[in-house]
């Protein structure tokens, strides 16, 4: 199969999808459409509410939504390559960052359990903290939970020295 020619085809379905998408989200749009269903409505006491007027609606929404089906979500699935494309860089390009996030969206189901627990660990190691920011890992979080530990005995351990009156 000609690649080349495959490309162009997939750029032309690219830029179309892209158009149609934003097209079809439009105010413009809407208010087409309600046009068309006042219309089609209007249409109804001429056409003695028959089924032949019903069907004209129901197919032409069928099909309108059948097509945009697959133009939406041809455009959904680019969007969401280039979002985690960015995400990404963004967590390779951050020195703190733990670079095992890169590419999770190709992790089955099972894996991503198994990551929302980890951070599920992280978030309780912290509970107690006044900052949703205090940590980024888990070995982080145990560490500042140990040296948390480490000050609050000392502080305990200390003489009290009694103040006289």
């Amino acid at each position: 199969m000609n690649t080349k020619h495959s490309t162009s085809k997939l750029n032309f379905f690219n830029r179309f999808s892209h158009w149609v998408t934003k097209a079809a989200g439009s105010p413009t749009a809407f208010l087409i459409a309600i046009l068309v269903v006042l219309i089609w409505g209007a249409c109804g006491p001429f056409f003695h509410y028959s089924e032949v007027w019903q069907l004209v609606i129901n197919t032409s929404t069928t099909i309108v939504t059948f097509l945009m089906m697959f133009v939406i979500q041809q455009s959904q699935n680019r969007d969401t390559m280039a979002l985690h494309l960015k995400l990404n860089e963004l967590i390779a390009s951050n020195k703190d960052s733990s670079n095992r996030l890169i590419e999770s969206e190709d992790l089955t189901e099972q894996e991503l359990e198994v990551i929302k627990k980890f951070y599920k660990r992280i978030s309780d190691k912290a509970g107690d903290k006044n900052s949703l920011f205090e940590t980024h890992s888990l070995d982080e979080a145990e560490g500042n939970l140990k040296e948390k530990n480490i000050k609050i005995k000392s502080t305990n351990n200390k003489p009290q020295t009694k103040t006289k009156k």
